[in-house]
């Protein structure tokens, strides 16, 4: 059976959003889950993961720890995974990880596959498939069984809502550190720009595509999105051209998303866009072009021009 190491990310005992995301990339593995987590706070954000799926979850308590820096994150993880001895190290693809997983992998002597969309096990071990080129071509890498795989997890492509609930044990564990040295000072901890929305908190979305050809017809989605208590979005020839903000942009230029509901208006569907919506729970298209690439991706699919479909669809929900 298949040792799974699930690293958490959380600041001040709020767990990232990513992370329960990541422990559903694990639960999906079968095996046995661990989950650890470290840093100032770590014994609250660990009560949170003790309500999920796993046979324990790990507190890595150290002074050095206190404020993050590179060096003692990766001595700390280098130390469990010696410990615990996974097959698999999963960690959630945020700006932390990226800054110290290739360190760690660099000292564990092992590849590091970044920004997967998923994982799977087989008989020969672990199966990662990460996307190459923005989206335009995937790629599957097969980990070999001589050390752990370590992989990152790209926000969205696993549900935060399907993580499996259950009662996991909370342990308290001191890591052995060596000699950190020299280390720099660390400032502010990185925050991402502020945004008027959270796309990837919301339940349901409705966004727009250059089929609606100018700016004053977006109120006609609007209409939709309010209908549906959904929050606003677009593809981005959108907001290149400034009728939406950069924040509502989806794809991989923009904020990846995983709601339950998500409803293309007049979007063709262009990797770069599915890309950051692929993991919605169900996917409604309304396009015109029967051909449409969105059409592949959708459960739902209405083919029909936008200037008469939505009205319809937006009078019905306002009669219901």
């Amino acid at each position: 059976m298949s040792r799974v190491l699930v690293i958490a990310e959380q600041q001040g005992g709020a767990l990232h959003r990513m992370s329960l995301e990541t422990v559903a990339a694990g639960q999906s593995l079968g095996g046995e889950l661990i989950v650890a987590v470290m840093g100032a706070g770590a014994a609250g954000a660990a009560q949170s993961l003790g309500g999920y799926r796993a046979a324990k979850v790990v507190v890595l308590d150290h002074p050095a720890l206190g404020v993050y820096t590179a060096a003692a994150a990766v001595q700390a993880l280098a130390w469990v995974i010696a410990a615990e001895k996974p097959d698999v190290v999963l960690l959630p693809h945020t700006y932390r990880t990226r800054d110290f997983a290739p360190r760690l992998a660099a000292r564990l002597g092992r590849p590091l596959v970044s920004d997967a969309v998923s994982v799977a096990m087989d008989e020969k071990g672990l199966v990662v498939e990460r996307q190459l080129f923005q989206g335009k071509m995937a790629g599957t890498f097969r980990c070999d069984s001589s050390g752990p795989a370590i992989v990152t997890i790209q926000a969205g492509a696993y549900r935060a809502d399907l993580a499996e609930a259950g009662t996991a044990p909370v342990t308290t564990v001191a890591p052995e550190l060596g000699e950190l040295g020299p280390s720099a000072v660390p400032g502010e901890p990185y925050r991402e720009s502020a945004r008027t929305v959270d796309l990837s908190a919301a339940e349901r979305i409705v966004a727009a595509g250059r089929g609606i050809k100018e700016e004053g017809n977006l109120e006609i989605v609007k209409e939709l999105a309010e209908a549906l208590g959904a929050e606003l979005a677009a593809s981005r020839p959108i907001c290149d051209n400034g009728w939406m903000g950069m924040e509502r942009q989806v794809g991989s230029s923009g904020q990846t998303v995983a709601p339950k509901l998500y409803v293309a208006v007049g979007i063709s569907g262009a990797i770069q866009h599915i890309v950051g919506m692929k993991g919605s729970k169900c996917i409604v298209a309304i396009n015109r072009d029967p051909d449409a690439p969105i059409f592949e991706s959708a459960d739902y699919g209405i083919v029909g021009d936008l200037f008469d479909v939505v009205p319809a669809i937006v009078k019905e929900l306002r009669r219901v």
